[in-house]
């Protein structure tokens, strides 16, 4: 409600006239003009001085001085101001708890901090997986908490593209997965996952591929053995039982290259196989891989041009490199029909190095390409019954790359060709040749 601010100034004209003409009436009009002022005065600062006390301190009484006229008006409209504020805060702070309560009942850790990693605020998990406590770890620096040189570079690179992966500095049986997240000032959201079940599966997956691969390896010769035995001498055999060899020596042999690829891999991925700092004479080993793909390639006629350029020194594990350029080439081969045109390019720049493997084979519908290097993924399993691969091959490149810094690159269509290529790191590439020892 506006207040009537023109009959206000009409009360206070005819108060201070009423003294006026009561000082007119004792012969002293001025005298009564100053008092009638004094009074007002003395009441403007009686008001003020109830304002002053009110505002220190609203939620006293609950309800604003009583008061008259202007001042009654402005304790009136302070008073809903208030109310609309105590209103609107309660809706904040209820707001705010059932966040912070819907928070806490997650099982991933949630922790905010400042932009220099004063933490701020964590819910329950966080407590329990990092071993916080809340009466006296605020404000303190989360690197400091956190006590991983990888946890600090981590957080002050400000790249956060990809998480990072440490033991819980209370719990360290405990596996855990760091992903942070900037929002406002450049402050910092984390938040912490339990990846120890899926680090135990991964690892039970991978222990039992590598010796279920051991223990089959060895019946699995013994087999090969003798069939190869009965193809050599299959002639001694009656007819019936050529055909049936052949194909059993033929199945064996698919068999033995899929156990070779899976123990290579496993022991790629669990680091039995690390890769090494020694320099790699690539132009040579791409030169080796390009005659062994001629032979490959035998009465089909493949054109096979091998190309390098650059620094061909590259660091790394010699047979980790072989394995994974030559399943690239002969990949090509394989599915590159006959008198097809293959293209193998060795090249470095400022950005590293790179190996390209090109085709004009089959191709493939760019909707597989994402899954490529998944083990067993096929994008079409009938060229693998024709070409005996195991599905692991791209699986082998992947990790191969990704033991050397590297990332591969894939482009094709069907019926135009395919060309993988391998991107690596110019930190990779050495300037001196690998030394040789003198027998």
């Amino acid at each position: 409600m506006q207040y009537n601010w023109s009959r206000y100034l009409r009360l206070i004209l005819a108060g201070i006239g009423g003294t006026t003409l009561v000082g007119w009436y004792f012969g002293a009009p001025l005298y009564g003009l100053l008092g009638g002022m004094t009074l007002y005065l003395w009441w403007t600062l009686l008001q003020a001085r109830r304002l002053h006390q009110w505002l220190g301190n609203p939620s006293a009484s609950g309800e604003p001085p009583q008061s008259v006229g202007m001042w009654g008006s402005i304790f009136d409209s302070l008073h809903k101001l208030h109310q609309g504020h105590l209103s609107k805060q309660d809706t904040l702070r209820s707001r705010i708890n059932r966040v912070q309560d819907s928070t806490n009942s997650m099982r991933e850790g949630v922790i905010m901090t400042n932009t220099k990693g004063e933490m701020e605020w964590w819910n329950d998990a966080a407590e329990y997986l990092l071993g916080f406590r809340r009466s006296t770890d605020k404000g303190q620096y989360i690197q400091n908490l956190i006590r991983s040189p990888a946890f600090k570079a981590y957080f002050e690179t400000r790249d956060y593209a990809e998480p990072l992966e440490l033991n819980s500095p209370a719990k360290p049986h405990i596996q855990l997965e760091f992903q942070i997240n900037q929002f406002g000032d450049d402050d910092r959201l984390l938040v912490v996952k339990d990846v120890t079940r899926l680090h135990q599966l991964e690892q039970m997956r991978r222990d039992f591929i590598g010796n279920v691969s051991h223990e089959m390896r060895t019946p699995l010769t013994v087999i090969s053995g003798y069939l190869e035995t009965m193809v050599d001498h299959g002639d001694q055999l009656p007819a019936k039982w050529r055909r049936a060899i052949q194909t059993m020596a033929t199945q064996s042999s698919r068999m033995e290259a899929l156990i070779t690829d899976l123990i290579l891999l496993s022991m790629i991925e669990t680091g039995e196989h690390s890769a090494d700092q020694e320099p790699t004479d690539i132009e040579t080993m791409i030169g080796q891989i390009g005659n062994d793909a001629r032979a490959l390639s035998g009465d089909k006629g493949h054109h096979i041009d091998i190309t390098v350029t650059g620094q061909p020194l590259m660091r790394g594990d010699h047979k980790q490199l072989r394995s994974a350029f030559s399943n690239l080439v002969f990949n090509a081969v394989k599915y590159t029909p006959a008198g097809g045109q293959i293209s193998v390019v060795w090249s470095t720049n400022r950005d590293g190095a790179h190996l390209s493997v090109k085709d004009t084979g089959i191709g493939i519908d760019p909707a597989h390409i994402p899954r490529l290097t998944e083990r067993f993924y096929r994008a079409d399993p009938s060229r693998h019954q024709d070409t005996g691969g195991t599905g692991l091959g791209l699986a082998i490149v992947k990790h191969v790359l990704i033991n050397h810094d590297g990332h591969l690159e894939i482009h094709s269509n069907i019926g135009e060709g395919s060309e993988f290529i391998c991107h690596f790191p110019k930190e990779r590439l050495a300037e001196s040749a690998p030394e040789t020892s003198v027998l």
